[in-house]
């Protein structure tokens, strides 16, 4: 007998990454973001005590690398799978492709009641409250400080103890 789903993950996997985007996008809207910032924000909402917010939402790790840089292919499947439900919404502008809360984020998010998804929804309008006043540039910025902290972690913790 073969196996159910024997590719699917069950740890951010489309629909747990999708569940985060679109509670993401819902505590940012009106306001649209792209891929990159849709990115970076699934890994922030989750470790928010990086910018010294709210303790993280999952446990911490031996390394807290960049996983944004490998996040982008799996957080754009779980965008497009949010999008087949109306839940997330395309946007096209003169800076490109963004993404915004659906039509049916709103019930989506409020019916959603569970403990870690109660918390997920609080950090994720903690996320939007600090960002509220960021540029691109100033967001990237940011994001370049955060991945070279990142970085030098990794090679500390490559190089072993001296």
């Amino acid at each position: 007998m073969a196996p159910l789903m024997p590719t699917a993950s069950a740890f951010n996997g489309s629909l747990e990454t999708g569940v985060r985007a679109v509670f993401v996008l819902h505590a940012h809207f009106p306001r649209a973001v792209d891929l990159n910032r849709l990115t970076a924000m699934d890994y922030l909402v989750v470790r928010t005590s990086v910018l010294d917010g709210p303790a993280d939402l999952h446990p911490p790790t031996p390394i807290m690398s960049p996983v944004t840089q490998v996040r982008r292919k799996s957080v754009q499947s779980a965008v497009a799978l949010m999008m087949s439900r109306g839940l997330v919404e395309q946007v096209v502008d003169e800076s490109g492709i963004l993404f915004q809360a659906g039509d049916n984020a709103e019930f989506f998010v409020t019916a959603l009641q569970t403990p870690y998804l109660r918390q997920l929804y609080e950090r994720a309008e903690w996320l939007a409250g600090y960002f509220q006043d960021y540029n691109d540039e100033a967001f990237d910025d940011l994001m370049r400080d955060l991945l070279s902290n990142w970085v030098s972690e990794f090679q500390d913790e490559a190089s072993g103890p001296t």
